[in-house]
């Protein structure tokens, strides 16, 4: 299906246990079109050197700002000269993120997560370690807005906001391949990771379901995901990840026995051995799934010498 559409997928390796992200390469009549970068380290700059080759790079879609998407950007737009594009939200995300100034506030943040001091050294350190990953930022030529038109390879298709995974997320959707990519909003094999990053939108849960919902609308029949490969049923697949998150929050609830910190919750809801870069995207997840059961009225939040402590009402 991909050759149909004339898209190439450039796997891209990452040294997470989610161990690769999918990006892509189009040839319009103008140039060639890519989605996505990977993290700016010398395995994906050398992958992309050997790929382009002689190739004439005319645009760079990226779909969100996180590391293993927006990383190279800027180096990749820098290579090829090509103009880039993403939603003014990721794009002043991918900015403010991986600034020494947003970094100093993280440590007070995991302090009223009741996150241990320790552990939130290596957090934060694991945080701070990502900005070479995704420096040089990219200059962005022109934000992607909702409904605009873009060619990628043989046909043109539609932005879709999709907020959740992260605040400015864009998906893009051909109506008459009925095609989808779905970038991290819908993947097949996991559920993608909704945190809340401490910034942005503070019920991050609330917007991937209303976003879940947007999408089930166009009953896409062949998706393609960032992580794991293509597949057919996008709307069976929206209905599996709704369930697991209800299934996640009645599960936060039930542990939610007595006043806890958001650690404390976190350590209840991930029973297995979590490496620190994990053990980050536990804590955002947990504080994702409580925040929306705060703005639902089902637990409430007070505030207890430095942490934030949650309750059932």
């Amino acid at each position: 299906m991909l050759e149909k559409l004339g898209v190439e997928s450039i796997r891209l390796d990452l040294p997470f246990r989610l161990n690769h992200v999918n990006c892509f390469m189009a040839e319009s009549e103008n140039g060639w079109t890519i989605i996505d970068a990977g993290l700016n380290n010398s395995e994906t700059r050398e992958f992309w050197d050997e790929q382009i080759g002689n190739r004439r790079i005319e645009t760079i879609f990226i779909t969100h700002y996180h590391p293993d998407h927006f990383g190279y950007a800027g180096g990749l737009q820098e290579k090829t000269g090509a103009q880039l594009r993403m939603s003014k939200i990721d794009a002043e995300l991918g900015s403010v993120s991986w600034k020494p100034e947003f970094m100093e506030t993280m440590p007070n943040q995991y302090s009223a997560s009741g996150v241990p001091v320790e552990m939130a050294k290596k957090m934060v350190q694991n945080t701070v370690n990502f900005q070479q990953l995704v420096n040089p930022l990219p200059k962005i030529d022109h934000y992607l807005v909702e409904g605009e038109r873009i060619q990628i390879g043989r046909y043109e298709y539609e932005v879709i906001h999709t907020p959740g995974h992260s605040d400015g997320m864009v998906c893009f959707y051909n109506k008459e391949k009925n095609v989808l990519f779905s970038a991290d909003h819908i993947l097949p094999k996991i559920t993608p990771n909704i945190s809340y990053w401490f910034h942005g939108q503070e019920n991050p849960l609330a917007l991937y379901l209303a976003s879940l919902e947007k999408i089930k609308q166009l009953n896409a029949d062949f998706v393609i995901p960032s992580h794991g490969k293509p597949f057919y049923g996008a709307n069976e697949r929206i209905v599996e990840l709704i369930k697991h998150h209800e299934a996640r929050l009645d599960e936060t609830k039930e542990v939610l026995e007595a006043p806890s910190t958001v650690f404390q919750i976190c350590e209840r809801l991930f029973k297995r051995s979590l490496t620190v870069h994990e053990m980050r995207f536990a804590v955002g997840e947990t504080l994702a799934h409580l925040e929306f059961l705060r703005h639902s009225g089902e637990c409430v939040r007070n505030r207890d010498q430095n942490a934030w402590i949650y309750e059932r009402n």
